[in-house]
């Protein structure tokens, strides 16, 4: 067991991958005191969701990912615009008692040694697959794309941009986080995508980008 102190900021639908990037606008107090704090030790941040978004003190989820603060711009009423890089997913294993009004835990490593490693590239038809019902979805959706750029993208960036901006729920950003491989992970956007366009229930209609 690899084991370490973290503090985290459970945030719903927030999605970090390893060596994808996450932009924050951090502007909570306690928050504001967690980057902080990280700023001068070393940098990490865990990024992990709560099951419960309406709880004063929610539960989390398992698996979360440990980032790096790469760039950070302080403004000058304490908010932060950071960008994060994610290292590796974590496993939670307890929650510390502390006194920062941010939380911290205790978060294994051991599982996801892979993470260090560049993954393998998908099939070419998966990769097919995924481009294809990213469109269908964006049609369906109104979202605007800029496809040139999605092509240019390589499988992992495409397969976790998209699980990142894609409003799916929680549960189902819980399940590409934890999706052993990029391929699986990969396989599970495109179903998702495929359910989501055909349910009529889902989706926020006021659009978005992907870049």
């Amino acid at each position: 067991m690899q084991v370490a102190r973290l503090s985290i900021f459970p945030l719903a639908g927030a999605l970090l991958f390893p060596r994808a990037l996450l932009p924050l606008h951090i502007f909570e107090p306690r928050y504001r005191a967690m980057v902080s704090d990280a700023m001068a030790r070393d940098r990490r941040i865990g990024m992990i969701q709560p099951r419960d978004e309406t709880a004063q003190k929610p539960a989390l989820f398992d698996i979360g990912c440990i980032g790096r603060i790469a760039e950070v711009e302080a403004l000058d009423d304490g908010r932060f615009n950071l960008i994060l890089e994610g290292l590796t997913r974590f496993r939670l294993v307890s929650e510390l008692d502390v006194t920062t009004p941010f939380r911290q835990v205790e978060a294994d490593t051991e599982a996801f040694a892979a993470d260090g490693t560049d993954p393998d590239p998908l099939g070419i038809a998966l990769r097919a697959d995924l481009e294809r019902e990213a469109r269908r979805y964006a049609d369906a959706k109104g979202y605007a794309i800029d496809w040139a750029a999605v092509e240019r993208l390589d499988d992992e960036g495409l397969v976790n941009g998209v699980a990142q901006v894609t409003p799916f729920d929680v549960a189902t950003k819980q399940a590409l986080l934890e999706a052993p491989t990029i391929a699986e992970r990969a396989d599970l956007v495109v179903q998702f995508l495929r359910f989501f366009r055909l349910d009529d229930s889902d989706g926020d209609d006021s659009g978005a980008t992907l870049q």
